[in-house]
């Protein structure tokens, strides 16, 4: 018997799916994500212009500050919703490697502001740590993504009001 034959663990209990749908913390989360993939779109197209250009590299390191700054909140509104949910703050089994690419993503970020309030890097470097920080988000949005899927997927099965039906 090898780990295909295995029944896959449903991404939520019952009792989980009970707490996700009563937490506040799962609305947030779901405004949260949108804002903050808005505010990556015009981030990253002033940090493109700025780096063919040479022009706005001032907008650019404040978008991605405010970038960051949703990254902080969805990050600490998210291990709070994990707490609710899945008793742990951080890397529950059902979100173990979103948890992981998240620190990360976190680490990039962090880097960035770093380097932006030290001087340690020059324009350009600090643009393509930007550029990398914002790589890792957009895989770790796709590991999230795939997972609202599994999830709304997983709750068409059980009757279940799922927070993606919610949200649209």
């Amino acid at each position: 018997m090898g780990p295909g034959d295995r029944p896959a663990r449903p991404l939520y209990t019952a009792a989980e799916r009970r707490r996700r749908d009563a937490s506040p913390w799962t609305l947030v989360q779901g405004v949260l994500a949108p804002v903050q993939f808005a505010i990556f779109l015009v981030s990253l197209a002033l940090v493109l212009r700025a780096l063919a250009t040479g022009q706005g590299q001032l907008a650019a390191e404040a978008s991605v500050v405010v970038k960051t700054l949703a990254l902080y909140a969805i990050m600490v509104t998210g291990s709070i919703w994990e707490k609710a949910v899945f008793g742990r703050w951080l890397f529950a089994p059902a979100f173990y490697w979103e948890d992981m690419v998240s620190m990360l993503v976190l680490a990039l970020h962090t880097a960035y502001l770093a380097a932006l309030a030290t001087g340690a890097l020059g324009a350009q470097a600090l643009l393509i740590l930007a550029l990398a920080a914002y790589a890792t988000y957009l895989v770790n949005a796709g590991q999230f993504l795939l997972k609202l899927r599994s999830a709304r997927l997983e709750g068409a099965g059980t009757g279940q009001p799922q927070l993606a039906e919610a949200l649209s």
